[in-house]
Formats: structure tokens, sequence, C-alpha cells
């Protein structure tokens, strides 16, 4: 009986010395550690607004939702912010979840019927890769960001539905997805596009909108968004917007809505405090956006390999995995918490540092953060790929 559990120690030794372990640190409240790490793009997680919103919130309801969205899971504040949300967003109607992860989930397979053929970029999150997992469809893989070869999966399969699926800021490097050309792609073969704008919600657009709105398809009817609510709005949850007719669909078919508790009514109720907070807030976009290039900069003259970014991750090349754990462990031993992107979380199987910048970092301890980084950089600045 024990033999399954030698296998398990088995695999985690393989994965120990391929310089995959994987650890979980506790963060107590206060930590002082400079987080390169989180997502806290705009600072807002502990904004006075925010949590006060959520505190009046949490006396009113309590703590949990206490059931699903269907059964007694819905309350005022939910709705309130999913009109909030649609608004900011531009569409008709907009869905809240309890992650992002089951927002796409749901969305994936709520935009799939017989015969669908999903076109995925080989870069996409991996709540997107599960989706189209899970829903059974033929999926077909492009390269990265590649128009043409898109354009190709669709005419291959003439007549049949077909979705397009593609983050807007990819979460591992920061580049942006060519949204326009890619919908003009999807609309010539009549192919719908859905587009997870996670971390470009907030971070860019007009009135931090998002990358969907930034390229003009806010509202579009073949387009669907999808995003978390954990990012630049420091809270948790996620949501599908776009057309009324499929959010209806998600609510009366999506099991990951269905059978899911509702997100907590203060974690809504702060949430929505901080999307009125992020609609005004230029100025916090203007700063990540001149820390963003001060980074590249500065990385970049130190030698490092480092992302172009469309929004506010950096990524940063490693030498290997076990390089890249090490890296980030001595950089945590300066007090600075970067994020660590090792196979088989990375897409392409390179190692790199990504940074995720945050205007609730004083600008001070940026600086820190980054000639840290540069001190504790391996010698070998080359990736060795398989």
């Amino acid at each position: 009986m024990a033999d399954w559990l030698a296998a398990l120690d088995r695999r985690a030794a393989l994965r120990a010395k391929a310089g995959l372990t994987r650890t979980l640190r506790p963060r107590a409240a206060g930590d002082p550690m400079i987080d390169l790490a989180g997502n806290d793009y705009l600072g807002l997680a502990t904004h006075p607004e925010v949590v006060a919103a959520a505190g009046r919130a949490l006396a009113g309801y309590g703590l949990g939702a206490t059931g699903s969205r269907l059964v007694r899971g819905s309350t005022d504040v939910h709705h309130a912010l999913e009109d909030e949300l649609a608004d900011w967003l531009g569409v008709e109607r907009a869905l809240v979840f309890s992650s992002g992860y089951l927002a796409n989930l749901a969305a994936v397979r709520g935009l799939v019927q017989p015969r669908t053929l999903l076109v995925s970029d080989a870069h996409n999150h991996a709540s997107l890769i599960d989706g189209c997992r899970i829903s059974g469809a033929e999926t077909v893989v492009t390269a990265h960001v590649d128009v043409d070869a898109v354009a190709a999966a669709l005419a291959a399969a003439p007549g049949r539905p077909a979705v397009v699926v593609t983050e807007s800021v990819f979460s591992v490097d920061g580049d942006l997805a060519p949204l326009a050309a890619l919908h003009a792609v999807a609309r010539r073969h009549g192919a719908l596009l859905l587009v997870d704008d996670a971390h470009a919600l907030g971070v860019t657009g007009p009135a931090g909108a998002g990358a969907v709105a930034a390229a003009g398809l806010a509202g579009a009817p073949d387009v669907v968004v999808t995003a978390t609510l954990s990012k630049a709005l420091g809270g948790a949850g996620g949501l599908v917007a776009g057309p009324a007719e499929f959010v209806r669909h998600l609510v009366e078919t999506g099991r990951t809505f269905i059978f899911d508790t509702a997100p907590p009514p203060a974690v809504a109720a702060g949430v929505r405090a901080a999307v009125a907070l992020a609609r005004t807030a230029d100025d916090l976009r203007a700063e990540l956006a001149d820390r963003a290039r001060h980074a590249v900069r500065r990385l970049g003259a130190a030698g490092l390999t480092v992302s172009a970014p469309d929004g506010a991750v950096v990524s940063v090349t490693a030498p290997g995995p076990e390089a890249a754990t090490a890296w980030a462990a001595d950089c945590r031993d300066r007090g600075v918490a970067v994020g660590c992107f090792r196979p088989p979380s990375t897409p392409d199987h390179r190692s790199r540092l990504r940074l995720t910048l945050s205007t609730g970092v004083t600008r001070a301890d940026f600086e820190h953060a980054l000639e840290a980084i540069v001190e504790c950089a391996p010698q070998s600045r080359t990736e060795v790929l398989p």
C-alpha cells in the first residue's frame, strides 16, 4: 500500500535533482520584503478605501457568501461589482467567479459547440490550456504571437466554428499580443476571439480598461474577455465579460460558476472600491510604465537578457532552473522577493526571474531591488536550451 508514496518520493527526488523543487513560504502581515513577485500592480490591496469597503461588507454580510451564486451566494455587492466591471470594460455584461482560473475554464468551455476548433497561443496561461483540454475540442497550438499561423489554422478548417484563444499581456514575458490583427483574422474566418486580459486590466488602456479596450475591441460582439480581480485590483476572483447572451449561457451552464461557492461579499466590495480607484489612476499607470522602462535599461546595462514589456511584467533570463532558484534565493536573502519561473511553468523551457512591478513599492525600494538583482546574478548569462 505504501508503493504509491514511495513513487511520489522518487518523483520528488528527480524534481530536486533538476532544480524544480517548489516550496511554500508563509508571509506574515507587515512583511518587510520588497515585493517584485506579487501582482498588486497599483498597490490597491492595502489602500485605505479598499480595506474600509471590505470591512463594511464584512461587518454586514459576515465572512463568506455561504453558498454558490445560484443558491444564496449572490448579494447586491456582487451584482454592483459586475455592473461596475461591465461599464469599465465597455461590454454588455460581466460575471464574477471565485478565481481567474475558474473564469477561464468556464469561458473556453462555454464557447465550445460541436466541431469547434480552438486555436491557442503557445505561451497561453495554464488556465487557458486546461480550459482547452477540459472542453474536449480539437486544439491547434500556434507559435507565439504568430498571426499568420493563426490564419493558417483557421483556413485549414473552413466551415467549422472556431475560437482564437490568447492572453493580452502574456504572464511569462509581459509582451503584448497583436489583438487587432488577431481579431481581424478571426472575423475574416467567422471565428470568435477570447482574450485573457488579466495582466493588462488596470495597467493599460483608456482609464485602465485593459488591452482589449486599448485595441478598440471593447464591446465587439465576437470578443469575450476574461481577467482576474487579484492583480491590479488587489483582491481575489475572476471575471468573464462580453455579450449578454454569453454571460446568460454561463450562468445557466457554466460548471465552475454553478457548482462553486461565490466570492466573499467583503472581497467583492473591496474590489469594487479598487475599480473606482483604478479608473482614475493614470498617474500610477504612468509610473508603472516608467519603472518598466527603467528596469529594462538598468538590467540590460548589467549584461542581463531582459524582455521589453508592454505592461508591468519584466522577464530576466537565467542560465537554467538551478541558477534561477539560487538567484531568487540570493535576492530573498537581501530582502527582495522576485518570481522564479522554471520548466514546466515556462512554455519555452527557459528559466527566468519574473519581476512584477508595483507602485505600492517605494521608488527607493524599487531601485534597491534592481541593484540586488544585478549583484546576485549568476556568472553565466546564457540560457542552455534542451
